[in-house]
């Protein structure tokens, strides 16, 4: 009886962790696809701004490119700490509507008054995805309590609500601020290139979120390989006969 129980276990593990690495493989393909369509804008959109000259935009081009890496990042690190079967379709769905307002973002490089509200916008729909997917991480800290998986998750749950908190709070208001500084001082900020050092500073803040992102990945990469390894040795040991 007891071979037998562990047999059963055992089988349902070795299927858990197949399900587990379809999901992740879905999810990263995924995050892929839908960044890489962001890209295709970006570039259309940047085309005439770096080949033309126009300096005062090229930080909202490198802007965008830091976004880009910053989400594919995130995603990533959610994706290798946090997925597993059975697949999220809220969550996923999310991912898509982000990304919706990040490529229609990407066409208004021109447009200063559009780029910040639109960026105001992206920072207010990916607040709400990091909000959605802290009960991921919560199922993630009650099904994985090995002492890896507690370590991890406890770090990654502190690091959620640091985004939710602080990261894009600020995103927000100073794409807000931006945006009616664009909206009341038209002929000072954009017609006198004024826009062109807040473009700077949001440039300066992309990449500083960029360095803290990776930072942070090689921060817990050792403790996700020793917690999904938990994961797959989570079978009772074998009982002895006598």
């Amino acid at each position: 009886m007891p071979d037998r129980i562990y047999t059963e276990r055992k089988e349902a593990s070795a299927t858990q962790t197949e399900l587990d690495s379809l999901v992740v493989n879905i999810e990263l393909t995924l995050i892929s696809i839908i960044q890489a369509v962001a890209l295709t804008f970006l570039v259309e959109h940047s085309f005439d701004v770096l080949v033309g000259l126009q300096l005062s935009l090229w930080p909202y081009v490198v802007t965008g490119l830091l976004i880009i890496l910053a989400f594919w990042s995130r995603s990533l690190i959610h994706t290798l700490t946090v997925i597993r079967w059975p697949l999220d379709l809220g969550h996923n769905f999310m991912y898509i509507a982000c990304t919706l307002v990040e490529g229609v973002t990407f066409t208004q490089l021109t447009n200063t008054l559009h780029w910040y509200a639109l960026n105001a916008l992206f920072g207010l729909m990916i607040l709400a995805l990091l909000a959605f997917d802290l009960r991921m991480i919560r199922h993630r800290i009650s099904d994985s309590a090995g002492p890896m998986g507690s370590k991890l998750y406890a770090i990654v749950e502190r690091e959620q609500f640091l985004n939710i908190r602080f990261f894009m709070p600020a995103t927000v208001v100073f794409n807000l601020l931006a945006m009616m500084a664009a909206w009341v001082w038209a002929a000072p900020f954009i017609e006198e290139n004024g826009h062109v050092i807040i473009g700077l500073v949001q440039l300066a803040l992309a990449l500083g979120y960029l360095i803290y992102v990776m930072r942070f990945f090689v921060r817990i990469a050792p403790l996700i390989a020793k917690t999904r390894q938990e994961w797959r040795d989570d079978v009772p040991p074998r009982e002895t006969k006598n």
